[in-house]
């Protein structure tokens, strides 16, 4: 086992979903594949600005969290973490369904449900509880870097319980676009996503359908796919 390695339950659309084109062509990096993609072409945003602005979310590719990337409590393996996760995947779950549109998340930009979801916050606490006796504690210094950043009272509560903030009450699907954007071209940024995020996904609604466990081999590697799988309605 690679004690560098994390692993992380999301939710990525599937490789042939429009949605998935287009998350990963804006991030230009597709975690099926492993490989780079070319950010789409606009004369409003250089091919430098658009790696720039996706440095940081590229990392992890085109997705939402459900768990957290955690690194694997001893002596469980990758084998054992991808068969709870195919049993997991085939247990019953009411199916959530969103309609997404493209905003501001804080400083960054997401794609997010235009209203809140009970089922898709039950099954993101789902994720959260049932995959965790596979992970291993934070560092000291994984929860220094997080604590740092600002995080209150519930949040770090939530960390040091469960090793991630946003979870449960402060838990807001999104599946993000961008790194911080900065200010002076903040609304430049987001109108070309919007336009883009229309032409390319429309308004149709989508099911929060599937599951994917990503892996990292170490911290300064990009997130990928080893297990995907549909789930049971």
């Amino acid at each position: 086992m690679n004690p560098g390695a994390r692993y992380a339950i999301y939710f990525v659309p599937a490789a042939d979903h429009p949605l998935y084109r287009f998350g990963r062509a804006v991030l230009g990096y597709d975690c099926y594949t492993r490989e780079d993609v070319a950010h789409p072409y606009s004369d409003r945003l250089s091919p430098a600005e658009w790696a720039a602005l996706t440095r940081e979310p590229r990392i992890y590719g085109f997705h939402a969290t459900l768990k957290a990337p955690f690194r694997l409590l001893a002596p469980f393996d990758e084998a054992a973490l991808v068969h709870a996760f195919a049993v997991f995947a085939a247990a019953r779950h009411a199916i959530p369904v969103i309609e997404p549109c493209v905003r501001m998340l804080g400083s960054f930009i997401a794609v997010m449900p235009r209203r809140p979801s009970v089922a898709l916050d039950e099954f993101a606490a789902r994720c959260v509880t049932e995959f965790d006796c596979f992970r291993a504690p934070l560092t000291r210094e994984e929860r220094e870097r997080r604590v740092s950043a600002g995080l209150g009272p519930a949040e770090i509560a939530n960390l040091d319980r469960w090793g991630y903030p946003f979870v449960f009450e402060a838990f807001r699907f999104h599946m993000t676009l961008s790194g911080p954007a900065p200010s002076a071209r903040c609304d430049c940024v987001l109108a070309l996503l919007q336009e883009a995020f229309a032409r390319q996904c429309g308004e149709s609604a989508f099911a929060i359908d599937r599951v994917a466990l990503l892996r990292q081999d170490h911290a300064q590697a990009r997130f990928y796919a080893v297990a995907q799988a549909i789930l049971n309605a």
